[in-house]
């Protein structure tokens, strides 16, 4: 297993790439803008490696790893050859002066045929042309109801949009090596599909974990005060723990129910098929809201731990927003940094694998991550690996460290309302994940509801506008005078809560005496 050193050639400055996320449109993504990041001469075959620190731990791609399909190599290389030209810059003509995301961004507008005869032009055309995300956004566009991976998107795209053509015929779509082609960006998608997890990435562990409480003691110690916890052996009586697996599943959903995977629908042989094979930066997830409505018996092998039982939205029957999901993804798949919809509390229950888990309490946004004032949209890094490259070391010195864990099969996280939480799964794993809202929740859920951008920000329901006033109507019908009560209550508690401070403020505990200011 290669490992290496990665450093910022002439620059201590990291640019990094990143990506926005928006709510409107979310299932429309051409190419993600992002920012380049320097790396360090690598590649599996390169010579020399160079060391940023001393005392700073190389990165370990994996010993599976191929080298880049185009033999694309990082910027830092091209200063170890004298002499040599960056083949980038001799091909692409006027369009020289652009940045390389930029010349993606540009060539997103074409289609498949286009960038076929645009790949004959030159050798920086062929690579730039020839970059998996560009074909995988056609593929995503164009194949809505599923498709049959080949290998690659574009072998994939060519395959079902162009039948006739043999992919597997000598010079088909195979693709050949380009000399001194040195991209920081390009190589960047390369290295974050192939890295290793850092073992230091996975030694922290702060979650308190709790087996066999009340439900009493996780109202009053987690969900009354917004903290995570993780719950052992409350799922151990689950049929989806005993039975689960890809046998199991691709059996009893058989080839006429197909899933939700990102923006197009797969059936289970498929998606596995897709699973077994791809090796990219962010691979797809299966994520489907409506399994159980699809498949019922999925939706009987299992049921909700005792301590979420509460939810209100179930008041509003069918007309209630997305709430649960089947989660399946391959090892190095996942969420980046979120906040779950409509400021519910959530619950994720692994039935397969394990996943690994980073949480910042509301009031602290993780590093990297930039939202806007109105919580619309949501600026981070490309991909999860990405993220751990470039800022999970700097929460070492953070006063408010991230909550940690790595939630294995049979394990059940508890996720309060308005946490940030990014997760990966470390193998291939299998979840079953519900959103919620308890009493200690409906005042948040309520207020986020009734916001002025509500139209953007809501999720999960045709019918977003309105959704404040059914939900607040169904609860007053169905527990009058609840909300007076609660409402009375949260007023209570924040007297009490500036009553403290206003003591804090006065007493001066390193001398046990007051202080006052006048």
């Amino acid at each position: 297993m290669p490992s290496f050193r990665m450093m910022n050639f002439f620059s201590r400055v990291k640019t990094r790439r990143t990506k926005k996320t928006i709510r409107k449109n979310r299932n429309k993504k051409p190419h993600k803008p992002r920012n380049q990041t320097c790396i360090s001469s690598i590649t599996n075959n390169s010579p020399p490696l160079i060391e940023e620190d001393d005392n700073e731990e190389g990165f370990s791609i994996k010993s599976s790893a191929p080298s880049h399909t185009h033999g694309v190599q990082p910027l830092g290389n091209l200063y170890f050859n004298p002499g040599s030209i960056n083949s980038r810059d001799t091909g692409l003509g006027n369009l020289l002066t652009l940045t390389d995301e930029l010349v993606l961004d540009i060539l997103a507008f074409l289609d498949g045929t286009s960038l076929g005869i645009l790949a004959s032009v030159s050798k920086s055309f062929y690579v730039f042309t020839n970059q998996e995300p560009l074909w995988r956004n056609l593929v995503l566009e164009n194949l809505i109801d599923g498709f049959q991976y080949n290998g690659s998107w574009k072998t994939t795209f060519v395959s079902a949009c162009y039948p006739l053509f043999d992919v597997s015929c000598s010079g088909g779509v195979r693709s050949f090596k380009v000399r001194d082609f040195y991209s920081d960006y390009l190589f960047q998608s390369w290295l974050c599909a192939n890295l290793e997890m850092k073992p230091e990435w996975l030694e922290r562990d702060n979650i308190v974990r709790k087996r066999g409480i009340s439900v009493e003691e996780f109202v009053m110690s987690f969900e009354e005060v917004n903290k995570p916890v993780l719950l052992e052996g409350c799922i151990d009586n689950w049929d989806a723990v005993r039975k689960w697996d890809r046998d199991y599943l691709m059996k009893l959903c058989g080839d006429d129910v197909k899933f939700a995977v990102g923006p197009v629908e797969m059936k289970l042989r498929e998606y596995f098929g897709y699973s077994d094979q791809v090796r990219e930066e962010r691979p797809l997830y299966l994520f489907d809201p409506k399994f159980a409505e699809k498949v019922p018996t999925l939706g009987s092998e299992y049921e909700v731990p005792v301590y979420f039982r509460e939810d209100l939205f179930g008041v509003l029957g069918n007309e209630r927003p997305d709430y649960r999901w089947i989660i399946i993804g391959p090892t190095g798949s996942g969420s980046s940094f979120h906040v779950d919809p409509n400021s519910t509390s959530a619950w994720n229950a692994v039935i397969k694998g394990s996943k690994k888990w980073i949480l910042f309490p509301p009031d602290v946004i993780p590093p990297g991550v930039h939202p806007s004032p109105d919580g619309a949209e949501v600026a981070s890094p490309v991909s999860i690996m990405e993220w751990f490259m470039n800022f999970y070391g700097a929460t070492k010195n953070w006063k408010k460290k991230p909550i940690e864990c790595i939630c294995k099969a049979g394990e059940v996280i508890f996720v309060p309302n308005g946490w940030w939480h990014l997760v990966i799964n470390l193998e291939e794993s299998i979840a079953i994940t519900q959103n919620y809202v308890s009493r200690r929740n409906l005042l948040n859920v309520l207020d986020f509801l009734k916001r002025p951008n509500a139209s953007i920000l809501v999720s999960g329901t045709t019918d977003r506008v309105n959704l404040h006033d059914k939900f607040k109507n169904a609860i007053e019908a169905s527990f009058p005078g609840e909300i007076d009560e609660l409402t009375r209550k949260d007023e209570e508690k924040k007297i009490q809560q500036r009553k403290l401070s206003i003591w804090d403020s006065i007493a001066d505990s390193s001398v046990g005496a007051f202080k006052f200011s006048f």
